[in-house]
């Protein structure tokens, strides 16, 4: 079955996949130093990755954009949970200009994008408790 068939088939919620990428990322950022001090034992050297890492953050910032917009544009009409987003998009790529500050900016950046989906989701929640039907598109 193609990939396009599937996603037509069945519901994704998208904020729900957000939040596990958002997670995931987190578990990488903070799993990642410990990985990173035993790999060179082992032969690898990807201490500085930055396609990756700007990988993992496009990755986010593409589920969340479309979770968000999803949100925004058949339910609620709410910007908040957009501009939250973007703060922690914003502050997952200012951790990578100022590696220094990565944990200072890491922390954020998560509670922004998670927090931002969360709304996302309890605002679509409160928009069809008040409307007839479910979210069929």
């Amino acid at each position: 079955m193609p990939i396009f068939a599937f996603f037509m088939k069945n519901k994704i919620n998208w904020d729900a996949l957000g939040i596990t990428t958002s997670v995931a990322c987190a578990i990488h950022c903070a799993v990642l130093p410990l990985l990173l001090t035993s790999l060179p034992v082992f032969g690898f050297d990807i201490i500085r990755n930055d396609f990756f890492e700007y990988s993992m953050i496009l990755l986010a910032f593409g589920v969340g954009l479309y979770a968000l917009s999803h949100g925004f544009r058949k339910h609620h009409r709410q910007p908040l949970p957009l501009a939250i987003f973007t703060v922690g998009i914003l502050f997952l790529f200012a951790k990578q200009v100022w590696h220094s500050l990565h944990i200072w900016l890491l922390v954020p950046a998560v509670i922004a994008i998670i927090s931002a989906h969360y709304l996302n989701f309890r605002l679509s929640r409160m928009y069809l408790k008040t409307t007839t039907g479910d979210c069929n598109h």
